[in-house]
């Protein structure tokens, strides 16, 4: 029978170290209250455990994970970590637990509470995904181009292969403010690194001027007489004009 202790796990915040938590959830047969990152200053009245990364436990979790639930539950356990839900790392405990014992019927199985609170969560990482591979704007830099973004989820990942195959042969960065973290790609090359306190340089004048000129073709080639700031807000939420080059004044 299954220990449910008053247990709470810490692990180092990479999905090896959460694989690393759900093979020690099986190796102990117990289910902790929740799992969370290491943080020496959080307090709590439970009992807690520290699982330290073992790349050989990790391994051996997700090899198992495509030969017990199929290779599309293993896509949606990796993208299922890149979100921003809270408590997402007890969630997939749960949801292999239940994908160890049903299969690849797990992906179907959306009736279950964690089954559908991971979907939710997962389809808010796609559409957030899907929505910056347009909203991007990349400003010219001596070294080359550079965005800043501010997502809910941890999105880098999942605009590595789209940004690549649209500027195969430039250099450029995609600084992700929210998670501080850089997507950084040469040529044929693209890796994601942390990053703290980073401040881009400032404007060039040819920059400047290559944006006034954006600013105003986007106001030249609106048709006034159907201007609707709702239905605008709508397919291009507000959380996002901060860095859409358009909506600034130079």
């Amino acid at each position: 029978m299954l220990d449910r202790p008053n247990l709470i796990y810490y692990y180092d915040g990479s999905f090896e170290g959460l694989m690393c938590c759900v093979f020690e959830s099986y190796i102990k047969n117990e289910l902790p209250v929740t799992i969370l990152l290491n943080d020496k200053s959080q307090m709590t009245l439970f009992m807690s455990k520290e699982i330290e990364t073992d790349s050989k436990n990790a391994l051996r979790v997700i090899k198992s994970i495509p030969s017990k639930m199929g290779k599309t539950a293993f896509d949606f356990i990796k993208r299922a970590f890149l979100t921003c839900l809270i408590d997402k790392e007890i969630n997939i405990l749960l949801f292999m637990r239940l994908g160890y014992k049903h299969g690849s019927k797990i992906m179907s199985m959306l009736s279950n509470d964690v089954v559908n609170t991971l979907f939710k969560a997962v389809t808010h990482l796609d559409k957030e995904s899907h929505l910056f591979k347009g909203f991007i704007r990349f400003s010219a830099f001596k070294d080359g181009l550079v965005s800043e973004i501010e997502p809910k989820n941890y999105v880098l990942p999942l605009l590595i292969e789209h940004f690549a195959n649209r500027y195969p042969e430039e250099h450029f960065l995609i600084h992700d403010k929210t998670h501080n973290m850089a997507l950084i790609y040469e040529p044929y090359k693209a890796s994601i690194l942390p990053v703290e306190n980073m401040k881009l340089p400032c404007l060039t004048e040819e920059e400047k001027h290559f944006r006034k000129l954006w600013t105003h073709y986007y106001k030249t080639v609106e048709i006034e007489g159907r201007h609707n700031p709702k239905c605008r807000m709508t397919h291009m939420p507000k959380r996002y004009w901060r860095y859409l080059t358009e909506f600034q004044t130079y």
